[in-house]
């Protein structure tokens, strides 16, 4: 793809997970997560610690036409101002476990499963849920929970990827193998790992993103989930410093 189909994708990073994007006349944004910074309890002894806020509030944000959501478990991908702006937003994308437990709505999609949006020119979106695990494989799904990645596609625009919290490379070669090459590919990088699943990563790691990229074929990176949050053990530094080392660094927005 050229620069210019490049253009017809605007990504804005607002902030951890939270990424706008316009695609095909609609506007998509990733986990919103909108909150002031403050304590998150997950369980009785173990806080999410949330850093800076979000770039803007969602009063300020504008209209949203759908959400894509890679799970609602987690204070880090879907805080308190995030669970309000669903009810405003026709519709979000997120796992079948996850949108039994959110209601309203909240559209599940299993793996590989997909959906359409119509554009305002006439045309369609298809959004389609991919594969990801938030952590080791046998580990992710019972202890961490259910999540998506999406990717969305349309005939006369190029293929965007989003990975959601995913800790695993098969997942996004699945992905590839299905959808690749992709133009761009938002990924959530940060290093993040849980003591839950014995201390192994849940989210990738920069030099995971590096070779995500070259899974995908990805012609774009978008860097998200590395930044705003106290558990994210890398940060843009650290995504900038891989993609520079593997002579990667003309494709990433970070």
């Amino acid at each position: 793809m050229t620069t210019a189909a490049h253009e017809q994708i605007p990504a804005r990073l607002l902030g951890g997970p939270t990424v706008l994007l316009e695609y095909g006349g609609l506007r998509l944004l990733t986990d919103p997560t909108f909150d002031e910074p403050g304590e998150y309890p997950i369980t009785e002894d173990f806080s999410l610690v949330k850093t800076a806020p979000a770039l803007v509030g969602p009063a300020d944000l504008g209209p949203v036409d759908a959400v894509l959501l890679s799970h609602d478990q987690h204070a880090d991908n879907l805080d308190h101002s995030g669970r309000e702006l669903l009810s405003s937003v026709p519709v979000t994308f997120t796992t079948p476990s996850g949108a039994g437990r959110l209601g309203g709505n909240a559209r599940g999609l299993a793996d590989w499963e997909s959906a359409t949006l119509h554009r305002p020119d006439g045309g369609s979106v298809t959004v389609t849920a991919v594969p990801a695990l938030h952590g080791p494989d046998g580990l992710a799904q019972r202890v961490m929970g259910d999540v998506a990645g999406f990717v969305l596609s349309a005939d006369d625009l190029p293929t965007v990827y989003v990975s959601g919290d995913n800790a695993s490379l098969d997942a996004v070669q699945r992905t590839a193998d299905r959808f690749g090459p992709v133009d761009t590919a938002v990924l959530f990088i940060g290093a993040v790992r849980s003591p839950r699943v014995g201390g192994e990563l849940i989210t990738i790691n920069s030099a995971m993103a590096v070779e995500a990229a070259r899974i995908l074929g990805a012609r774009r990176v978008v860097a998200a989930h590395m930044d705003s949050w106290e558990h994210f053990l890398e940060g843009r530094d650290d995504v900038v410093k891989a993609f520079e080392t593997a002579g990667l660094s003309h494709i990433l927005q970070a």
